[in-house]
């Protein structure tokens, strides 16, 4: 059996797999010693017969073991490692931004229930205390899987409380969720970004006030933008909003695509699209209905407290039977 010296130059470089590497390149240089005494004493040919089979036996499943721990890794780099959760108050007023206040309260619940780790990145306050916008960083294993069908339009039917004659309001807020991956599936050119500086709004000391460490970055071909407040440093608030900025531009990349492919729209719970309606949270009747599967649960103060589990193990195993 051949094996490439690309993939053998690899598997050498990498971290991984350099120790395997050094079994390879040992017993590699054994089996060529075998073969050229066995050319060099032709009585020998027979006897070595059987070492000979076994080395290249014994190599061919190294060189295996090797690609698949390459591959395994390379696996792991395009996974995401985490999400940016953004919540932003649609039609509505002041409901609809104490609605996304809510929501974004139950997903930041729901990470401390799994033992993720959340960040606020971002916020802009409405008068009412609630949320204009709110952009959230949430580290975790297997956060992506549990909050990838989350991305829509959310919308809640309740009697506000500044409503004085009792009637039922609608509101609705927009959530999306952008998949953080160590390796991003897009790259960006230097020259595409425009960065600003400014000061960090709200409390948090003289580093806050007085320096500039807020970093807002513009893709300029798109247009799209994100600000970053949440470190004291400059350069961890600029890491962050690259990685925001990717994941945003991923997004679009994937919702394009979908549009593109409509067998694969077809097969697919949520498609990415930030303004399909997606659920309804119904207070008088206590019901929320997830409109894509066309299932509803009676525990709306559970689910908003961080009880999401229900509503996403229903979402995965309706995924899973598109699927099969």
């Amino acid at each position: 059996m051949e094996f490439p010296e690309d993939k053998l130059k690899e598997f050498r470089d990498n971290q991984k797999t350099q120790f395997l590497a050094s079994q390879f390149d040992a017993s590699y240089h054994k089996l060529q010693d075998t073969k050229a005494l066995a050319a060099d004493n032709p009585e020998m040919a027979e006897l070595v017969e059987a070492e000979v089979t076994q080395l290249t036996a014994d190599l061919t499943a190294q060189f295996d073991e090797m690609a698949r721990i390459i591959e395994a890794s390379k696996e792991e780099e395009t996974r995401p490692y985490g999400v940016i959760l953004e919540v932003r108050a649609g039609a509505g007023g002041d409901e609809a931004s104490l609605f996304a206040l809510q929501l974004a309260e139950m997903y930041l619940k729901y990470a401390e229930r799994n033992g993720w780790q959340s960040t606020k990145v971002s916020e802009s306050l409405s008068a009412q205390g609630g949320y204009k916008e709110g952009t959230f960083e949430i580290i975790g294993s297997n956060v992506y899987d549990a909050l990838r069908y989350e991305t829509g339009v959310h919308r809640v039917q309740r009697i506000p409380v500044t409503e004085k004659a009792g009637r039922i309001h609608t509101s609705t807020a927009s959530v999306a969720v952008l998949p953080m991956r160590r390796r991003p599936s897009i790259e960006l050119k230097p020259d595409d970004i425009e960065m600003e500086f400014s000061r960090s709004g709200g409390a948090g000391g003289q580093n806050v006030n007085k320096v500039e460490t807020a970093v807002r970055l513009i893709h300029k071909p798109t247009g799209v933008d994100v600000r970053c407040q949440s470190e004291r440093s400059q350069l961890k608030n600029r890491e962050k909003a690259m990685a925001m900025l990717t994941a945003r531009l991923e997004l679009m990349h994937e919702e394009e695509e979908a549009k593109k492919h409509a067998e694969t729209r077809r097969n697919q719970i949520g498609t990415g699209d930030r303004s399909e309606k997606i659920r309804t949270y119904n207070f008088p009747q206590n019901r929320i209905t997830d409109h894509r599967i066309k299932e509803s649960w009676h525990a709306i103060e559970q689910v908003l407290g961080g009880d999401l589990d229900p509503v996403v193990k229903a979402l995965k195993a309706a995924q899973a039977s598109l699927i099969e």
